[in-house]
């Protein structure tokens, strides 16, 4: 949990003051710490910034036909009768496909075909430090075969904390093609917070204040609690929703809009 905050930090630009410190310190924390790559992350992660939850301009709701989101591409999908699987299971199938997977299977080849297919070939040598480091230090204690095990336990746990961390913020918002919104609107229609206590800032690094991360990319996350009242007021001010809600019913509500959009496939797929 706390590389993956790290790398989020480095990444925002929220750390230092000179940004060229924040751009070298993510290479190195993404690449030889955690064996990923800057590019990728920063390409993946500014498009979701700038346009959440937004069909072809979000790779975070890219869901390669594995599940359908939102009110709209359920029934889009239904009316085409793609059924590439039953998304009206796609609530129970994620527990098997979603969080176990996401990091130790998808983002594993995703990452490694990016950095050779873009030419990332600084991120490349510091992934491969990475992996030569990490062999050489685990396969003094144990062998090749059970470091590649170790390897693999340790990314499908991160797997799970990543999955339900990230989305339960946005899976449950408004997920839609571009409307051409204002940035105030655009972002509180795509993302809520979760409720602030001592576990919950912990626990998310500080991403419970969701809505205040995305309205201020580069703001340190330990002063998102100092701009959430004012946001929060400025919302209310103009009658612009301001979401939040417990961190038990975030997770359920992930659960809960995955059902929601199977049933709206369902039944476009059988009466449309």
């Amino acid at each position: 949990m706390f590389m993956f905050v790290l790398i989020h930090d480095f990444g925002h630009l929220s750390v230092f003051k000179n940004s060229r410190w924040d751009h070298l310190l993510h290479k190195f924390v993404i690449g030889h710490l955690k064996g990923a790559s800057a590019g990728w992350w920063n390409h993946r992660h500014f498009q979701h910034h700038a346009k959440p939850n937004i069909f072809k301009k979000d790779p975070d709701v890219n869901m390669l036909n594995a599940f359908v989101v939102g009110n709209v591409q359920p029934v889009e999908y239904g009316v085409k009768k793609i059924k590439t699987l039953p998304y009206n299971h796609q609530h129970k199938y994620f527990f098997f496909i979603g969080p176990p997977l996401l990091i130790p299977v998808y983002f594993q080849f995703q990452i490694i075909q990016n950095m050779i297919t873009h030419g990332l070939w600084v991120d490349l040598m510091w992934c491969i430090s990475y992996y030569v480091r990490y062999f050489l230090c685990y396969t003094q204690f144990y062998s090749v075969l059970w470091a590649v095990l170790l390897f693999n336990i340790v990314r499908f746990m991160e797997s799970h904390w990543f999955v339900w961390v990230t989305q339960m913020s946005h899976i449950p918002m408004d997920i839609d093609y571009e409307k051409h919104q204002d940035w105030l609107n655009m972002q509180l229609d795509a993302t809520c917070n979760i409720e602030q206590s001592f576990f919950n800032d912990w626990f998310s690094g500080h991403l419970n204040f969701q809505i205040e991360h995305h309205l201020f990319p580069t703001m340190p996350r330990h002063n998102y609690w100092r701009a959430a009242p004012r946001v929060r007021a400025l919302c209310d001010k103009y009658g612009v929703k301001y979401q939040e809600k417990g961190l038990y019913e975030a997770f359920v509500d992930i659960v809960r809009s995955l059902e929601k959009s199977g049933e709206l496939w369902l039944d476009a797929y059988l009466n449309k």
